[in-house]
């Protein structure tokens, strides 16, 4: 099991446990059965960012605690020099790094996420997640599939996509070379 996991697990239940949340009441806010919860909750299964993002909003607290154990602090502004993001592995092959995790009280999650682009994926279905709120996604270089519903777009450099994020969608990276885009989760 991935140490990440058994950390950012120990976090939610111990966090669930102080607010006097049971397990069943977490499983009803993130929409899923409580032996899937408790699964996730128990590091058992690899849990999404987006399933960890509405973890913390039942809990009130900020996804970046969840992530690192440790709370924003910053509350005027907070500077993320190139590269300096704080990096997050969640999806297989993908590379996350959140661009405000040391601002307190957030209203969006803005990452800069790297699809690696596979030809065996290219033949592939997408996987799909949903997950409450909004997203954007900025296509800063290359480009990327993107499947929302039944509806498949191919994205290029400079291109931007908004999108109720409850609505089943996934991506990868498509046309020969690895994506960079700016994901903006609300």
């Amino acid at each position: 099991m991935n140490y990440e996991i058994k950390d950012i697990s120990a976090r939610l239940k111990a966090t669930r446990e102080y607010l006097d949340i049971t397990a069943g009441q977490m499983a009803e806010k993130t929409k899923m059965s409580a032996p899937e919860y408790i699964s996730l909750e128990n590091g058992e299964k690899d849990f999404s960012l987006s399933f960890l993002n509405e973890c913390a909003g039942a809990l009130g607290i900020e996804l970046i605690e969840l992530l690192t154990g440790t709370e924003p602090r910053l509350q005027k502004y907070s500077v993320v020099r190139a590269g300096g993001g704080l990096p997050i592995d969640r999806r297989i092959g993908f590379t996350y790094q959140h661009m405000a995790y040391l601002f307190k009280h957030k209203k969006i999650e803005p990452l800069i996420v790297t699809a690696p682009y596979s030809d065996a994926e290219q033949d592939k279905p997408v996987h799909l997640s949903s997950h409450e709120g909004q997203e954007m996604n900025f296509i800063i270089k290359g480009r990327l599939k993107f499947i929302i519903g039944d509806n498949t777009e191919i994205l290029e450099t400079g291109d931007c996509v908004y999108f109720n994020s409850a609505n089943a969608h996934g991506m990868i990276a498509y046309g020969g070379a690895d994506c960079e885009f700016l994901a903006v989760l609300i």
